[in-house]
């Protein structure tokens, strides 16, 4: 790979910022430094894979007890943890890895999403499951546009109105805390209303971001005339 082929590769800059963005960044910065040397920025990354399969494993054992669901709470705050320091650690080591980084982190963050939402069919009452299909499918397609939007564009933006990856495992977090106490029954009208919120923010981000690249297509046609 030529130095000028790196040179053009955007997706270690991300676009955007969060409402935690500047709080998360500081706490990133004190940290960094400080992890021991023999642990590599790509070490933290591959962990996202433990974090998803210790989540389905934490949601099946809950159905026989429910203080599991304390476990994938914990579980999302380790994969904010790691998820969180990666990249910087490897820009911080200067290893390299950023094409790599990129893929790697966003496949096991679209594994780990995954893996939230087998775990709440696990916890949800039967009859449930063409609603999971649906939210899975609207979780997929939200992460999509973000792919899809940075190679139209050599932007990733994954912080939209102030919400980003950390704000919404705090979302999850606080869905686990629910959940633990209102009970299973919760899913009856919880998910329905989940996915309705799902969808709506899908719809705004898919049409926000079609109408830019619509703009950004129309000014480079009269510029090339």
């Amino acid at each position: 790979m030529s130095a000028g082929d790196k040179a053009t590769f955007a997706g270690d800059k991300k676009k955007g910022e969060s409402v935690l963005g500047p709080i998360e960044r500081r706490f990133i910065d004190k940290w960094v430094p400080r992890i021991p040397e023999p642990i590599d920025g790509w070490h933290l990354t591959m962990l996202t894979l433990l974090w998803s399969v210790l989540t389905v494993l934490f949601a099946y054992l809950s159905l026989e007890n429910r203080w599991w669901i304390w476990g994938m709470s914990v579980l999302v705050f380790l994969q904010w943890l790691t998820d969180s320091l990666d990249g910087s650690l490897g820009k911080y080591r200067k290893a390299g890895l950023i094409k790599w980084g990129f893929f790697m982190d966003h496949l096991l963050d679209l594994i780990f999403a995954g893996s939230i939402v087998i775990g709440y069919y696990f916890l949800a009452p039967a009859g449930t499951a063409f609603l999971f299909l649906v939210l899975m499918l609207v979780t997929c397609a939200s992460m999509a546009v973000s792919f899809l939007s940075f190679a139209a564009t050599n932007q990733f933006q994954i912080a939209h109105y102030g919400i980003g990856p950390t704000e919404i495992r705090i979302g999850w977090i606080a869905l686990n805390t629910f959940v633990f106490f209102a009970g299973r029954e919760v899913f009856w009208w919880g998910l329905p209303l989940v996915i309705a919120l799902n969808i709506a923010a899908l719809v705004l981000l898919a049409y926000q971001t079609q109408k830019e690249l619509w703009q950004l297509d129309k000014a480079n046609n009269v510029d090339a005339q």
